[in-house]
């Protein structure tokens, strides 16, 4: 277990931050790194979402989700940049809030729900990119003997060896293709729904929601807390430890451009799947556009050039959210006083690595329930990780007088998301109950 920081100043054997976390990026690199953290394939969820809450919820809670997380990383941001000048520079969520709250338990819940949600994405990144070569592979040959499994080994192989990149900065190119890939697929799907709902195959619209009062509360829960996960960044200040000190005018830059990005891509995803599947919308927009009993309802080569540019930038997430736990790994495991790629270095990252990795990759396998687990992730994960956490940080560090406006809109914001937390936290352990009976171990279909 690793032990609470005791000192304001990084350690000189910490080969975590020597290596994993080098400080040479600019702005732009984190614009790259948010991107990734943020806009990936899980925009494809926004449908599913806006079907448990309807038009009107569905937009006010995407714009409120999107105000409120810019918000909380600019605050986020402020705070590393004030323990910075006090010579407390912090490169680790866990060591911001042990030392602005205190070390002890606090200490261990952040790294408890920081590697939760990291291991959790990098689960999913190997999951969802398994489901993708399987599309491709089952458009080409429908009676195929390869099954879902076969394809996440195959994911896991070339992620173990991407993973052998040494530190966080060195994904910048790669994120920035991953930012392009985003781009690219949300206005291929975007044109996929568009395409679909004016065909003569057009499914029939439908937007109405759950007769009964408490399971359209409960679905809508559900949709929060489905948001908050898509909207979840649990490394904001790992990204911010990437650029060269002073870091806050460069993070907020890069928020700026992570954002524009958002806007582009979710509201176009968002409100043309669910115009065009309404409450018939899958957890993958994909399912809808390519159903099990029909005709594809777009094109196939639109389609499967989106699945494509969707598997490559998995790998780009899967690998930024692998760098948690390569620093927890290597702040013991390497050598500070050794070059990176020396003997003694380079066979310890190879086998942890490598064994990370191929776990990731058996859970994967082996739980194949990726809707109703992101929704999970989301309320007891990011929620109070990025809806609570830094409202609190900010209020502690700052002492914003009790009569001003900042103060009670912090206040205000992590009463109302501790209860959404709660809530969605319930709704959704709610629904993987009820959905339980279609868990099948090392299933070939991932359950909605």
């Amino acid at each position: 277990m690793e032990e609470p920081p005791k000192g304001d100043l990084i350690s000189e054997k910490d080969g975590g931050a020597t290596f994993v976390l080098q400080s040479k990026g600019e702005w732009w690199h984190a614009g790259f790194h948010l991107t990734t953290a943020i806009v990936g394939p899980t925009i494809l969820t926004l449908p599913y979402a806006f079907r448990g809450m309807g038009w009107e919820l569905g937009l006010f809670c995407l714009t409120v989700m999107g105000v409120v997380t810019f918000y909380a990383y600019y605050l986020m941001s402020r705070v590393l940049h004030h323990c910075e000048k006090a010579h407390r520079r912090h490169i680790r969520f866990r060591e911001l809030a042990a030392d602005v709250l205190g070390s002890g338990w606090m200490f261990y819940f952040v790294i408890f729900i920081q590697t939760a949600i990291n291991c959790g994405v990098g689960v999913g990144a190997i999951l969802l990119a398994g489901q993708c070569l399987e599309i491709l592979y089952s458009s080409i040959s429908p009676h195929g003997s390869l099954k879902l499994y076969h394809f996440i080994a195959m994911v896991t192989v070339i992620m173990i060896v991407l993973s052998q990149l040494p530190t966080f900065h060195s994904l910048r190119h790669i994120n920035l293709c991953s930012l392009v890939l985003s781009l690219g697929y949300t206005a291929l799907v975007v044109g996929a729904c568009i395409h679909a709902g004016m065909s003569k195959n057009a499914p029939l619209r439908d937007y109405s929601l759950e007769p009964r009062k408490s399971a359209r509360a409960f679905s809508a829960f559900t949709s929060i807390s489905i948001l908050a996960a898509i909207f979840g960044n649990g490394i904001l200040p790992e990204i911010q430890a990437t650029l060269v000190p002073p870091a806050a005018g460069k993070m907020v830059k890069g928020l700026v451009m992570c954002y524009g990005v958002i806007g582009v891509t979710f509201y176009s995803a968002a409100v043309s799947g669910y115009w065009t599947f309404g409450n018939k919308s899958n957890s993958n927009i994909f399912k809808s556009l390519m159903p099990d009993d029909g005709p594809s309802l777009a094109p196939t080569w639109l389609l499967g050039l989106a699945v494509i540019l969707v598997l490559l930038q998995l790998f780009a997430i899967g690998l930024v959210y692998s760098q948690v736990a390569y620093d927890i790994m290597e702040k013991k495991s390497a050598d500070v006083n050794k070059e990176m790629f020396s003997k003694r270095n380079l066979v310890p990252r190879i086998i942890l690595r490598t064994i990370y990795m191929i776990i990731c990759g058996f859970v994967a396998a082996m739980l194949p329930f990726f809707g109703d687990i992101n929704a999970v992730v989301g309320a007891i994960g990011f929620i109070p990780l990025d809806f609570v956490l830094p409202m609190l940080l900010y209020n502690i560090t700052y002492k914003p007088p009790k009569s001003s406006s900042t103060y009670w809109v912090n206040i205000s914001i992590m009463a109302v998301f501790t209860g959404v937390g709660i809530m969605g936290a319930f709704s959704s352990i709610r629904k993987l109950v009820l959905d339980a009976n279609q868990f099948k171990l090392f299933d070939n279909d991932v359950v909605d």
